[in-house]
């Protein structure tokens, strides 16, 4: 039996993958990957590779192995992921895999924003097939607003539509805990664990924390979603992908992205990453 990542060389793969290693010898970890090349540092940590890709559902027959332990890492191709998914599930079924976690999106079936959508079709390919599972519904990561603090830097404003809503974020590092202490424990078959930081922030409180650890003075400009919209598209995302960050700025107003119910500090064994802390370690990256 091995323990599988598939996604294994981005950057929430890269973390679990780092998680695995500290927990279990490196021959029981895969990593399944587009791109061997890229992946060569994992091999010359002893991970063994097998290369495949979510879109060729073709290349996923021999990627698992009957016993395996798969992590699904939810793909990044808005708008493809459920027929992407659905290949990865049909190769875990025929392959007779022991668990298939996946990571999803906090709330689940309840998420009423789109980007949730493909994932709640892939939890329910998931019980369709039968196969033990674990559903990590993951919140937001702090990392989706610190590992682009430029523009804010330089306009001295986080821009969003949300009003007052608040982001019970966490850092990407707690959340690929979370995967490990599922794939190394006993006990997560057939669970769903809904997974989110300890503190949920409002975006002036966001502000207010780059200015105290920037010493600028860094406002909270809330503004309409035509307006967020037109700056997104306007800086160069596709209008499509943009539509779906405001509709998230709109759920974050609705609340569903502040639960703090403590399940992720829980699992993991320790408390969650304060969003100053992802702050910091972005300043100093």
């Amino acid at each position: 039996m091995s323990i599988v990542v598939t996604g294994a060389t981005g950057h929430l793969g890269r973390l679990v993958i780092d998680g695995l290693l500290e927990q279990v010898p490196a021959a029981e970890v895969v990593a399944v990957v587009r791109d061997r090349e890229k992946a060569a540092p994992l091999a010359e940590r002893g991970v063994e590779l097998r290369v495949a890709d979510y879109s060729a559902p073709e290349t996923l027959k021999g990627a698992f192995a009957a016993g395996d332990k798969v992590l699904l890492i939810s793909g990044s191709e808005v708008g493809q992921r459920a027929a992407q998914h659905r290949a990865v599930i049909d190769a875990a079924k025929e392959a007779g895999v022991a668990l298939l976690a996946y990571t999803g999106i906090l709330g689940g079936p309840e998420a009423d924003f789109e980007l949730a959508a493909e994932h709640k079709v892939t939890e329910q390919a998931i019980l369709d097939s039968g196969l033990p599972y674990t559903f990590l519904r993951n919140g937001w990561y702090s990392e989706n607003y610190t590992e682009n603090l430029a523009p804010v830097l330089e306009h001295s404003a986080v821009v969003a539509s949300a009003g007052e809503g608040r982001v019970a974020s966490a850092a990407r590092a707690d959340y690929a805990a979370a995967a490990v202490a599922v794939l190394t424990g006993e006990g997560h078959e057939n669970r769903v664990y809904e997974l989110s930081g300890d503190v949920a922030w409002s975006f002036a409180e966001y502000a207010a924390e780059l200015s105290a650890r920037t010493g600028k003075e860094i406002a909270y400009n809330n503004v309409p979603a035509e307006v967020l919209q037109s700056i997104l598209t306007g800086a160069g995302l596709p209008e499509q992908f943009a539509a779906i960050l405001v509709d998230v700025d709109a759920a974050i107003a609705r609340g569903r992205l502040a639960r703090t119910d403590g399940e992720l500090a829980r699992l993991i064994g320790r408390p969650t990453t304060p969003i100053g802390d992802s702050i910091a370690a972005a300043l100093k990256g």
